[in-house]
């Protein structure tokens, strides 16, 4: 790296717990969970932070999300990604094997990160993140992942579709607007959620009845759990793949 090129990775010197109850000062926010091909995203401002046992949840009209800190050992600030001139800064907060088990992504620029961490110490981390996207063939119509997501869609009906890992967790609740394949995923876009889900991923879903309805479970090609589930009425889960 030549000495001109700006330093956009930085170490924070500071207990996740901390950085955590920072969020509300950061203004609107991705909380971005990531696993086994399914990427959950909720959007919005982080209006609370508390405690619940171990685990701490940030909380407010778009997010709900279960963290615990103990799992984090190093924070990342990043600042590369830029898009028409803004700058979209991250916070990778990682496992000890280097992995990320959340993810942080500020939606109105540099400044509210600037002044909810201007107090924390930080190292310069001189290895830029990939962000580079490979090429990913086109998602098959057939593939499974699509069934119930369709389903929900030409039902109408409000479904919950939650991602679970061991450390982290967070839902999402509303209408399916539209399901569309692109890049090699299966994609929900909404104003306060977006579902990435990898193509391939899926092979099948585990069916469990639950108090209102059904609990779907995505499988892996492996026949375990991804960490992906969708909650809702039966009617609203399963419409469009009896009739196909």
């Amino acid at each position: 790296m030549s000495e001109d090129t700006p330093i956009t990775r930085q170490f924070l010197q500071a207990d996740a717990r901390d950085i955590i109850r920072r969020l509300p000062a950061m203004g609107k926010l991705m909380i971005i969970g990531k696993g086994n091909g399914a990427t959950h995203e909720r959007i919005g401002k982080v209006e609370t932070v508390s405690a619940e046992g171990d685990l701490m949840i940030c909380s407010g009209q778009n997010h709900d999300s279960r963290i615990d800190p103990s799992l984090i050992v190093d924070i990342v600030l990043d600042r590369s990604s830029i898009m028409q001139t803004q700058v979209y800064p991250r916070l990778d907060f990682r496992r000890a094997d280097g992995s990320t088990l959340f993810a942080v992504v500020g939606f109105e620029g540099l400044p509210p990160f600037a002044d909810a961490l201007q107090d924390v110490p930080r190292l310069d981390d001189p290895n830029p993140r990939d962000n580079s996207r490979p090429q990913r063939p086109e998602v098959d119509p057939a593939d499974p992942g699509f069934a119930p997501l369709q389903a929900a869609l030409a039902a109408g009906g409000p479904i919950t579709i939650a991602y679970d890992e061991p450390g982290f967790s967070q839902r999402w609740t509303g209408v399916v607007p539209k399901v569309s394949p692109g890049m090699g995923f299966i994609n929900i876009m909404t104003d306060d959620f977006h579902l990435h889900l990898l193509g391939g991923t899926v092979s099948a879903w585990g069916t469990t009845e639950a108090a209102q309805g059904l609990e779907l479970m995505a499988l892996g090609q492996d026949g375990t759990p991804v960490g992906l589930t969708l909650h809702g009425e039966a009617a609203t889960l399963t419409t469009a793949a009896a009739a196909e």
